[in-house]
């Protein structure tokens, strides 16, 4: 067999990107020869995290609509023509096997451009309500691998494969939490609340941590506080504070989940999917600004379970210091979001979706 090769696109969050990583990784066991080509748009923080899991990227002149008038929106049609002639010429020049994608603006083009060139493609949604890139693409695509049931109404059954969604592999690997309060010089007695907000920070959650300080101190806790890129410097002031670490960006997220004994979180689809894996008790406190209130849905999923507590934005106010007081004392109730959490992972989802495009290959 000829040494297989893939283009994978997808990004613009690290919601996109670290599942595109996770499937090229373990396309790289099965097929160690096997050539890699990442495509992302230009500006976005793909063009870093891509390298620095040691594949190359190519980016696109794209970005995605604004709700709002500007600039940028009147540009679009020429971005769009642009990244369309790019991946034609990235596509003719690397003649890949199979092009996948996991969402984004950067992807919709390549996979686009793939399927008109009958290339096989596949698509893998992370979220319970499929983003407007993928919708579009799901008619031309081969396989559509999803990480929630019911997605008939969006995508053609026939092509959909229930998988899950990739994680980290270092995640599945369990860290040790000794080795986790060594790196994050933690405390050993006291417990350790983990907070995250999504790769770019969420602000809602930064100002609630910001507001509820002293309450989550006097509840005797150590805090890793991940407050995304675009707030360190509102609130990296907090790491005079003992207890308190304050990071734009966490890199060894196995070693972090492995010191957390409570989460807060955002919901986003990569995180429910990596804390269903480390089994963290969480309480979800979804973003309402996106597509559909997506995050709600997810977070829901879990929560109807009882493997996690959700808040919505509107009722912190009235029930974050309650909720948090009652988890944070309670061993039984960490106890039991954790192994309900825990029921809700698909560990194999990257070895599931990899089976599905090496059939495509076959």
């Amino acid at each position: 067999m000829k040494k297989p090769r893939f283009i994978i696109s997808g990004g613009g969050t690290g919601g996109h990107i670290y599942p595109a990583v996770a499937i090229a990784n373990e396309l790289k066991t099965r097929f160690p020869e096997a050539e890699f080509l990442f495509v992302g748009a230009k500006d976005k923080m793909e063009m870093q995290k891509v390298p620095q899991a040691g594949y190359a990227i190519k980016g696109l002149w794209i970005s995605g609509i604004q709700r709002k008038l500007t600039l940028d929106n009147a540009m679009f049609p020429f971005k769009l023509l642009s990244s369309m002639w790019n991946s034609f010429r990235i596509i003719k020049s690397f003649k890949p096997d199979v092009v996948i994608g996991t969402g984004g603006f950067a992807s919709g083009a390549v996979l686009k451009v793939a399927s008109m060139l009958n290339i096989p493609t596949v698509i893998q949604e992370q979220n319970s309500y499929p983003g407007i890139t993928n919708k579009l693409l799901a008619k031309k695509a081969d396989k559509i691998c999803v990480a929630y049931e019911n997605l008939e109404r969006f995508f053609p059954k026939d092509k959909m494969i229930l998988t899950g969604n990739p994680v980290r592999q270092d995640l599945i690997n369990e860290a040790r939490k000794s080795e986790a309060i060594a790196y994050f010089k933690l405390d050993v007695n006291k417990k350790t609340l983990l907070v995250l907000g999504g790769s770019l920070g969420a602000r809602r959650i930064n100002q609630l941590i910001e507001k509820e300080l002293d309450f989550l101190l006097s509840q005797n806790i150590q805090i890793i506080w991940q407050c995304g890129k675009l707030y360190l410097n509102d609130y990296s002031k907090y790491n005079e504070k003992e207890n308190v670490q304050v990071v734009a960006f966490i890199d060894r997220m196995d070693l972090v989940y492995a010191a957390a004994d409570v989460v807060i979180s955002r919901s986003g689809a990569s995180s429910v999917s990596e804390l269903c894996i480390v089994g963290k008790p969480t309480i979800f406190i979804p973003s309402p600004n996106v597509a559909e209130d997506h995050q709600t849905k997810n977070a829901k999923a879990i929560s109807d379970k009882n493997g996690a507590i959700l808040i919505r934005e509107s009722e912190l106010e009235a029930q974050f210091e309650t909720v948090f007081s009652d988890l944070i004392s309670s061993e039984n109730k960490q106890a039991e979001l954790s192994q309900n959490i825990k029921k809700l992972a698909k560990p194999n989802a990257t070895k599931d979706i990899v089976e599905e495009i090496v059939k495509l290959i076959n």
